[in-house]
């Protein structure tokens, strides 16, 4: 990712989270469907993380629109919430790369199942490299306001 967008970095990150929010709420759907008797309790978190994620990724689509309704002026206020929204989305990652790991570790259905475990790695990177992209700006963000 690249830090030359100024003044619009807020919409970047947005940008980076609009799509890996969606991205996470799609993998909840996608273990669900990959592993064949899944027990009850993983089926059921991620029914839920699938919701939460959705939320997210709408409220995020939501700052997005109004920024872009602003003309992209961005009073110091909604600069704040952005970061705040995105410090959520990264803790947010953080947690659901937990369930991905516990249910690649804990489900006699995923054990059984190496096509799963491949997709859930590839799941967890995914959510990994989210992190890392927050996490940057998060901090090149702290310490350019300082």
């Amino acid at each position: 990712m690249q830090f030359y967008y100024g003044e619009q970095m807020p919409l970047r990150m947005l940008d980076e989270a609009e799509f890996w929010k969606h991205q996470e709420e799609e993998h909840t759907v996608v273990i669900r469907e990959l592993v064949a008797g899944l027990e009850e309790p993983f089926v059921e978190a991620l029914k839920k993380w699938e919701e939460v994620l959705s939320a997210t990724h709408q409220q995020v689509v939501r700052y997005i629109e109004s920024l872009i309704r602003s003309s992209y002026y961005i009073p110091a206020q909604l600069y704040q919430q952005v970061l705040q929204l995105i410090s959520y989305c990264l803790q947010q990652s953080l947690d659901f790369i937990k369930l991905c790991q516990q249910i690649k570790t804990e489900s006699e259905a995923v054990s059984k199942n190496p096509t799963a475990k491949v997709v859930l790695n590839h799941i967890i990177r995914e959510s990994e490299y989210f992190v890392g992209i927050a996490q940057t700006l998060l901090y090149r963000t702290q310490h350019t306001s300082c």
